[in-house]
């Protein structure tokens, strides 16, 4: 079993990390450096950064506090939020980002991912969608999770992977801070449509919803979480040592 990653996400606004409940309701959590300094010190695999409303309100990314970020630790940042362009892309990457996560602007832009692929890799560039369950399908939602694109979820991460995007976030809208657990159905069903490395987002709230993760879907690559680590119900360092005791191949 190829190790697992456990990436730790910070959901900014307005400057601080945030989190909310199935995308609604954020409350204030932390300075976004000091957690960034307590995840790299942890053992996080990755960094997860997304500017949450930077697509809403029409804005340019976060700068300057990203490359603070950058500057205290060393472990891989993923960036996203409001990436449009591969103008943006352009510049996450001059900032430090080692990967870009592009949702909203491939929804505006079919052709986004692929030419950003092209110009820097597929490995630098992550597809991610946020999805909800509507009757028997699975559909992409945007705005933050408040409009319903109509786009089927599995076609469109099957796009994303015939693109060039290297890695694939699923974020369901369902299970988001529920704390309940991952949502396996969706994740399976996206993991059967692409080849590409899949994390799971959404649902995580004890050390078990990890382990049943990657042993119902063994082509799940990562398991990405946030209030849980953020509140510090669940340690990173405790939660591989879990994995690993139960038979989990972890980084």
């Amino acid at each position: 079993m190829t190790a697992k990653k456990i990436i730790p996400c910070l959901d900014i606004k307005d400057g601080r990390v945030v989190k909310g409940v199935k995308f609604v309701e954020h409350r204030d959590v932390s300075d976004p450096i000091e957690l960034a300094r307590l995840y790299n010190s942890a053992g996080a695999d990755e960094l997860v950064f997304y500017d949450i409303t930077a697509s809403v309100e029409g804005r340019q990314l976060f700068g300057d506090m990203f490359r603070r970020v950058r500057e205290c630790v060393d472990i891989p940042l993923v960036a996203g939020g409001g990436v449009m362009t591969v103008e943006d892309v352009d510049a996450l990457l001059d900032m430090g980002a080692d990967k870009i996560s592009i949702n909203s602007g491939a929804i505006k832009n079919p052709q986004l991912i692929s030419d950003a692929a092209k110009k820097h890799g597929s490995s630098r560039i992550v597809m991610a969608i946020d999805a909800k369950r509507v009757g028997d399908k699975y559909h992409i939602f945007k705005s933050i999770g408040t409009e319903d694109t109509g786009i089927d979820a599995i076609e469109w991460v099957k796009h994303g992977a015939d693109s060039g995007a290297g890695e694939l976030v699923v974020n369901s809208i369902d299970t988001d801070g529920v704390k309940e657990g991952f949502d396996l159905p969706m994740l399976e069903a996206v993991c059967e449509a692409v080849a590409i490395p899949v994390i799971a987002s959404g649902g995580a709230g004890a050390m078990a919803h990890f382990a049943e993760l990657f042993r119902t879907i063994p082509k799940a690559a990562a398991g990405l979480a946030a209030s849980i680590f953020h509140f510090g119900d669940v340690k990173i360092p405790e939660l591989k040592q879990y994995l690993r005791e139960n038979g989990i191949n972890v980084r």
